[in-house]
């Protein structure tokens, strides 16, 4: 049997972040991980280039049931404490729109530094190993993996959600909440594409790889101005996995296809300066072709002279495109989203050590609770914030 102070399980962004910090505090620290590799959702995050934080991050841009939880952890470790620890080790990166960062050359120098941050820290990093039981013990905790037991003061579970199952996900983390009597939360796909119904498949089929900037809004009147992306299977783009946090099965989603400006004022100028043109044509300078064409098609719109369209058509044209509509008919799940929504309560956890209030020794971080960023790198700050605060009390 072997003996650690702190014994982390998972070797991702929250679990590695966590080990550093404990271990340069003179802990003995073990991570153990399934995996070929640590930092496997670190590497493909980012289209393999790493979002690894957003400059502007603060509770408001988290989802969970104690909307105060995250305040503590954010505070005390923020995403320009994690900049500084990328410029440290001389990390090149860049900056993207709405406050995002992301590596220069590739999500693989992120990994790097969390590893060599170990290493410098004495963090013993065990990969493929499974975690087969975890048990409390007099001394803290005995947990025993595919490769070897461990005994431990302090055990911290980092193991993530649901989400890219063929990655390694599993659901040992809410298993070992429940273990201990804590509540965990109902767990869906979150920050995931949407799949539309065979009626609307049907219909914008050939728009896959269209993009265009749309505000979209939730039945709970949440909005968020990005771009949407048709897809073969639905529909995508940030604006769509933004929003999909925030959609319940069955709901509509509103899109305003012209966010900047008005199409009532435009068809007011284009009487003026071309009344002879079709809708269609001139629709077509401001919205992508094919897409104009199939509501055309589908008389969702009629097509006619600008000359000719009445005022009631006017209202209806600027209803239709300011309050698009559609019914997605469910999402792509787990295989494609990027979090997993729900997990351990927090309100069975300190929001400042992250240590269940229920066993004295077991904390859980990152993905694991009930805690979810939006799109563009909040996910991986509250990773390195919920990793530094536990590693700090472990």
């Amino acid at each position: 049997m072997q003996q650690t102070d702190v014994l982390v399980i998972g070797a991702g962004a929250a679990g590695l972040m966590c080990a550093a910090t404990a271990g340069y505090r003179g802990k003995s620290v073990t991570v153990v991980d399934m995996g070929k590799k640590p930092g496997r959702k670190i590497l493909i995050s980012g289209g393999g280039r790493c979002n690894f934080t957003n400059e502007n991050a603060s509770p408001d841009n988290y989802l969970c049931q104690n909307p105060h939880f995250v305040k503590s952890a954010l505070s005390r470790y923020s995403a320009q404490d994690f900049i500084e620890l990328v410029e440290r080790h001389g990390m090149p990166y860049h900056h993207k729109t709405l406050g995002q960062l992301f590596c220069d050359n590739g999500a693989q120098d992120i990994v790097d530094i969390l590893m060599t941050e170990c290493e410098w820290a004495g963090v013993q990093v065990k990969l493929r190993n499974e975690v087969l039981t975890v048990e409390q013990t007099s001394e803290g905790y005995l947990v025993r993996t595919t490769d070897a037991s461990y005994q431990c003061t302090s055990l911290v579970i980092a193991s993530g959600g649901l989400t890219m199952p063929k990655l390694g996900a599993t659901p040992i983390g809410y298993k070992i909440a429940e273990q201990f009597g804590l509540n965990v939360l109902p767990t869906t796909a979150a920050l995931v594409p949407f799949t539309l119904h065979d009626h609307d498949k049907q219909k914008f089929d050939g728009l896959s790889g269209i993009s265009l900037p749309t505000i979209v809004t939730s039945e709970s009147g949440v909005s968020f101005k990005e771009n949407i992306l048709f897809t073969h299977r639905g529909m995508s783009g940030p604006a769509i996995l933004q929003i999909s946090s925030f959609w319940q099965a069955g709901q509509p989603v509103t899109i305003n296809l012209l966010p900047d400006t008005s199409i009532e004022t435009l068809i007011a100028q284009w009487r003026d300066q071309h009344s002879q043109k079709s809708l269609k044509n001139m629709l077509c300078t401001i919205l992508p072709k094919r897409f104009v064409e199939i509501l055309i098609q589908h008389k969702d719109i009629s097509d006619k002279a600008i000359n000719q369209i009445s005022n009631a058509e006017v209202s209806y044209l600027s209803q239709y495109l300011h309050h698009w509509q559609i019914k997605p008919n469910g999402t792509e799940g787990y295989r494609t989203a990027e979090v997993t929504l729900g997990g351990v309560d927090t309100d069975e956890l300190s929001s400042k050590t992250f240590e269940a209030k229920k066993a004295k020794g077991l904390f859980f971080i990152g993905e694991v609770i009930d805690v979810t960023g939006w799109l563009g790198g909040y996910n991986f700050q509250f990773a390195w914030s919920s990793g530094v605060a536990c590693g700090q009390a472990c």
